[in-house]
């Protein structure tokens, strides 16, 4: 019990320095001098381990940009004031997964007790940003009265516009792709504004409603001893919602699957990430419930779908096709050791690593083992780029994928593929990811040595097995559908109208023809 106690009592006071130095850090200015060195190490290292850096740019266009922004610090600056600064140079690189990581300030035990007793402040309220401006779209608890469709001008007397217009220079989509960002800005704005200003007890909002301008002043509220209790017993996941891969906190569903029709003619399944969460178990049970229904049709919705696992698609592929395919080509490297540079123990505690930690050098001998060099071109085996075979409940029916600009990475190379080989008919806007394929699979997360800021860099370069089309573009769909993204509430789903429109199109002239 003495162990026990001294071992808890390390722990607790080792978490405090952590927080503390953490936090003193984040306020510290860092030279100009030393500044300018963590500009060229990003660069060394993006030049040494990103495979294909000069895909949407220039090699002299980027050393410019390099250069000119060490020729832009003139005077020291914070971690996150360098983060604004160099986040835009490394976004310049247009390849989507490439985004600059700030610091995040850290909270003792007691603060994180002490915010998680009072109610989010901008999170009880859902927003759209169209253009430039923020629209309340929902206000779930009449939070400062707010009405839905308000627009929020300014947020303790920053122009909202010039938040976006500043956000928005902090990532980009893949090449010349236009449909991504209005998507990842509605997902990021309040993380981007929490990294500058910290959680904010209250906050003012300038607001626009009716033609009436007005200040609004929000406090966090403390949370119901009922709600509390709530949050802590979380209910019990059933069978079918963890084969869904149910979230028991946000209450959704991750995969869904049902029939549009009454006649079961028509299959839906809706995808929002590709988790690889139970999900050979759930493409069995579907496919084989397709299939004992004899569905003609089968829609797959992956807009929204920001990407995932490369098994779970090729996978997925396997029951939408009849023939022997391979996913993907062999992703390329920038050498033979690129795979050992993955963060091994990046994310894990102490303890689990000191557990892991004999198996690391058969990780580095797997990964040397499992590269290859030819023509100068260093490749990794990886299972999606070898054949495989269809699953013996594959859909042979007509198959429509519903995309739009958020759906990214392994749903832009799902697309591409099925589009390619003309197995299904793409509908909806351009896909935030590229045709041609990504730069991802594993990282090497690069600390920067005097800012500690950290890059993320993939080390592979994967494309779907197809011909490229080399327009340095999204997946565009066989049949365009406006989203209608401009409408502030979408309560009306343009594509799987179209969609569903379609069918019943199709149908009627095979019925005419009989």
């Amino acid at each position: 019990m003495q162990k026990t106690f001294i071992l808890s009592l390390f722990i607790i006071i080792f978490s405090c320095q952590s927080v503390r130095k953490n936090n003193l850090f984040l306020d510290k200015k860092i030279s100009v001098s030393e500044l300018r060195k963590d500009v060229d190490y990003t660069y060394k290292k993006l030049q040494k381990f990103h495979p294909n850096l000069y895909w949407y740019i220039s090699k002299e266009k980027l050393d410019h940009k390099f250069d000119s922004l060490k020729t832009t610090i003139k005077e020291p600056l914070a971690p996150n004031q360098f983060f604004f600064k160099l986040a835009p140079v490394v976004a310049s690189v247009n390849e989507g997964h490439l985004r600059l990581r700030s610091i995040s300030r850290k909270y003792s035990k007691a603060e994180q007790k002490e915010l998680k007793s009072k109610k989010q402040l901008f999170a009880l309220m859902d927003y759209k940003i169209i253009d430039d401006k923020l629209f309340v779209t929902e206000n779930r608890e009449n939070f400062g009265k707010i009405k839905t469709g308000t627009e929020i001008l300014k947020i303790n007397d920053e122009d909202v516009s010039d938040l976006v217009r500043k956000y928005r220079k902090l990532y980009s989509s893949d090449g010349e792709n236009q449909t991504f960002q209005k998507y990842f800005m509605n997902l990021t704005f309040f993380n981007y504004y929490t990294l500058e200003n910290s959680y904010l007890d209250s906050v003012k909002l300038q607001t626009l409603c009716d033609n009436v301008i007005e200040d609004v002043h929000l406090k966090r509220q403390k949370k119901e001893t009922k709600e509390v209790t709530e949050e802590k017993k979380l209910p019990k996941i059933t069978a079918d919602q963890k084969l869904q891969d149910y979230n028991a906190i946000s209450k959704t569903y991750n995969r869904s699957f049902k029939f549009l029709k009454s006649d079961s003619t028509v299959a839906y399944i809706k995808i929002k990430s590709f988790s690889a969460t139970q999900a050979k178990k759930f493409y069995d049970q579907t496919f084989r419930k397709i299939k004992n229904a004899k569905s003609e049709y089968l829609i797959i919705d992956v807009r929204d779908n920001l990407g995932g696992s490369l098994s779970e698609i090729n996978n997925l592929y396997s029951y939408l096709t009849d023939e022997k395919f391979t996913l993907i080509k062999v992703p390329e490297m920038t050498s033979k050791t690129s795979g050992m540079h993955q963060n091994y123990f990046r994310g894990q505690s102490v303890f689990t690593s000191i557990l892991s930690a004999p198996a690391y050098p058969f990780f580095l001998a797997g990964n040397y083992f499992l590269s290859s060099k030819k023509d100068k071109r260093y490749y990794f085996r990886e299972f999606a780029s070898r054949p495989t075979k269809p699953k013996e409940n594959a859909f042979k029916g007509k198959i429509y994928v519903l995309v739009n600009g958020a759906s990214f990475s392994a749903s832009s190379i799902l697309s591409a593929k099925l589009k390619y080989e003309k197995r299904a008919v793409i509908v909806g806007e351009e896909t935030g990811g590229a045709h041609d394929g990504t730069v991802a699979g594993v990282n090497n997360t690069v600390i920067l040595p005097h800012s500690h800021l950290t890059l993320p860099i993939g080390l592979f370069l994967i494309r779907p097995n197809i011909e490229f089309e080399n327009k340095n573009r999204g997946v565009v769909p066989n049949f365009s559908v406006d989203p209608n993204f401009e409408d502030l509430f979408g309560k009306e789903d343009k594509i799987l109208d179209w969609t569903l429109e379609d069918i019943d199109f199709r149908n009627s002239i095979t019925k005419k023809s009989n």
